[in-house]
Order: structure tokens, then sequence, then C-alpha cells
């Protein structure tokens, strides 16, 4: 008796994060099936328009925006930035360059700068056990 494998499947949700785009700008098609592991995959590598399309000018997720700007998610939540914007939108806020955003960046570099001190300190004390 062989069992059939069924495909992994998953939510458009799922899909579209894993794509790094904003699902309510995907096709219809897209956000009312499911997307196979397959699917998602030649979606990767072989990526259609409508995915180059939402790709280069959005509208971008928050965290392709914070990411883009330099921030964390919770920065742009403080900084009132609460839905996806376009590359354009993007941009704009970048040429404006409002306080928030100043400060945020400054709060993101040292948060990467205290990262990668305990990253070093850990390295240091593993090299120093026995």
């Amino acid at each position: 008796m062989t069992s059939q494998k069924t495909p992994q499947t998953m939510k458009p949700a799922t899909a579209a994060k894993k794509l790094n785009v904003y699902l309510e700008a995907t096709p219809a098609e897209f956000q009312e099936g499911v997307v196979s592991r397959d699917e998602l995959n030649t979606l990767q590598t072989s990526p259609p328009e409508w995915l180059r399309e939402l790709r280069r000018n959005g509208p971008h997720p928050r965290q392709v925006v914070a990411a883009k700007l330099g921030v964390s998610i919770g920065g742009l939540a403080r900084g009132g930035v609460t839905e996806a914007l376009t590359t354009e939108q993007i941009e704009a806020l970048k040429a404006d360059d409002p306080d928030w955003l100043q400060q945020e960046r400054a709060t993101q570099a040292e948060v990467r700068k205290e990262t990668a001190r305990i990253k070093e300190k850990e390295a240091d004390r593993r090299q120093r056990r026995p």
C-alpha cells in the first residue's frame, strides 16, 4: 500500500509574509486560494509581473517599510505609521526626515551596537572555556 503525500500548503497571509508583500495588494486569486510549497518556491525563483511590481513599488508591509527606513516595527508605530506604504511614500518620508524618524534610527543604531557588543562578549566567553 503506497500512501500519496499531500502537498504542503499555506494560507495566503503566510505566503505573502514569506514573499515580503502586502497581502491586500496581491491579486484576488492569490488572496482567495491556498499556496503550496512548490508554488511558493516558483513565486520566489521566478516571480510573475504582479509580484515584481509589488516588490518594486509597494504598497509594502510594515516589516519592509521598517527595514527601508532603518527603524523597528515598534518605531514605525511610535512614529504614527500604521499602514502599508508605497516606495514613493517611503522615499518622501526619508526626504522629509521628521524628528521621530531621526530618533528611531538613532535608537535602532544603539540597539545594533548593543547586540554586537553582547555577541562579541559571548564569543569571547566561549573561547575562554576549556
